[in-house]
């Protein structure tokens, strides 16, 4: 299969605008930098739960040099049940009375999570003053939005609390079971769907912060021609207006390799996606490559740390850390201990962790990188995987993910060299050296570490040798 051109949203000449580096669509383009994304997300609901301060949470990313969030539109919510560890701590399941949907409220009762029913031909001026509130306040905090349409429907759970279910709504639109709900042959709830589509780009037009994912998870039954099909939709609707924004796709959990990509769309997002081979795999397409979630590794921080270090110097575009320690009261991801049947982490200290790597990547000129981990000829043993972005002769940044590294060694080419070695826990120095390169595979003692460890060789001078 041939290379993908760039689509639309990456090339356009807007320079406010999210968009891909014309030169490395590998990294963003977001106010002045070319950057990954890096974050901790809540889980998805806070603009939809009223009970949830949407600005202390944006104030703890940016504490922690954190620079995206993750947030669902408000077409899909979750019981208290859904995860009966969290119960109403979960963001995306508010409590009755507290769930603000894109659709006003009828006078008619019987929601199925209490109060009125939803009349989807009429918005709630009240859920989109809170969503341009919520994105105006992540702007100015240097925080990029990544706004999910659809979520995938896993089981009448979900779909029962939908207001496109036609037991919550007074239009009589989405009489279908889960398995149905994105399926373009039921009219009446693809118009609901659309009109939805075009009018949260329409309102968010103005903004520079934002991008679109199509639907969450997709891959556990949405048609393929639905995702096609909304990807569409932004893409028509957004040509009539000033701005374009870029859009992702859901493509698996774990990797796989995406074949006839949709030109519409210029983010491939991954769940769980560790090793990062999704990123190798589809190296060629011209696209960004996203671990957009985390989680089922247990509640410890190392996992979900290492994953993250691991996928951005393997050459990924954004890691977004699903935290469960933001919740309704604990906007500042303080509820912690985690329960241990929570499906994932999330504590300060991870968000100090990734808040490392954010500051490891900023220092590296990512836009002039690409993953190379043939630069590494030697010292890693069985125990342990590295990963490299190289700039030849110029910059490498490095990831040592494993045990048993005493020393690395290195093809770099003829010149001086500062070499740092970086503890991932804290973005600390702890070990460094000034090398000097005949061209000879150079080896660089590592410190003492555990479980993993960062390095980063700067060019400083000219040509080595004697």
């Amino acid at each position: 299969m041939t290379a993908a051109v760039a689509t639309p949203a990456a090339a356009t000449p807007q320079q406010k605008v999210l968009r891909l580096d014309p030169a490395n669509h590998r990294y963003f383009q977001f106010q002045g930098k070319t950057t990954p994304l890096i974050t901790s997300s809540e889980h998805y609901g806070a603009v939809l739960n009223e009970d949830f301060d949407g600005s202390a949470y944006l104030k703890e990313l940016q504490h922690d040099d954190l620079n995206m969030t993750r947030v669902f539109s408000g077409s899909y919510i979750e019981r208290d049940t859904s995860i009966p560890s969290l119960g109403y701590r979960n963001t995306l399941a508010p409590r009755p009375g507290r769930y603000l949907a894109p659709w006003a409220r009828s006078s008619t009762p019987g929601y199925a999570n209490g109060g009125n029913k939803f009349d989807l031909n009429r918005w709630d001026p009240a859920y989109f003053k809170r969503l341009k509130d919520f994105v105006s306040d992540a702007d100015r905090r240097g925080i990029a939005v990544e706004l999910v349409l659809f979520c995938n429907f896993y089981s009448d759970n979900q779909w029962s609390v939908s207001p496109m279910n036609a037991a919550n709504n007074v239009n009589g639109v989405g009489d279908v079971t889960p398995d149905k709900a994105y399926d373009l042959t039921n009219p009446g709830l693809t118009q609901v769907q659309d009109a939805l589509t075009r009018k949260l780009v329409t309102e968010l037009n103005g903004f520079d912060n934002v991008y679109y994912e199509v639907v969450n998870e997709p891959y556990f039954g949405v048609p393929d021609d639905f995702q096609t099909h909304v990807a569409q939709t932004v893409t028509d609707t957004e040509a009539q207006l000033p701005n374009q924004h870029l859009i992702a796709r859901g493509i698996a959990n774990g990797s796989a390799r995406v074949d006839n990509p949709d030109p519409n769309v210029s983010i491939f997002n991954f769940h769980y996606a560790t090793p990062p081979t999704a990123v190798d795999v589809n190296a060629d397409l011209g696209r960004a490559v996203a671990d957009d979630e985390t989680g089922f590794d247990g509640t410890g921080d190392d996992p979900y740390r290492r994953e993250g270090w691991e996928f951005l110097l393997a050459g990924g575009s954004e890691y977004d850390n699903l935290d469960w320690s933001f919740t309704p009261g604990h906007e500042d991801g303080s509820d912690v201990p985690l329960d241990p049947a929570t499906p994932g982490g999330g504590t300060p200290q991870l968000r100090q962790q990734l808040g490392a790597l954010a500051r490891f990547m900023a220092k590296l000129p990512v836009g002039d990188m690409h993953p190379d981990d043939t630069v590494v000829t030697g010292g890693v043993p069985a125990t342990a995987r590295v990963q490299a972005l190289v700039e030849d002769g110029k910059a490498y940044g490095l990831y040592v993910n494993g045990d048993g590294v005493t020393s690395l060694q290195l093809s770099l080419p003829a010149g001086r060299y500062r070499a740092r070695w970086v503890d991932t826990r804290t973005g600390d120095t702890v070990a460094g050296d000034k090398i000097r390169s005949t061209g000879a595979p150079t080896a660089l003692a590592a410190p003492s570490y555990s479980q993993d460890i960062a390095l980063s060789v700067m060019r400083t001078g000219g040509r080595g040798g004697h």
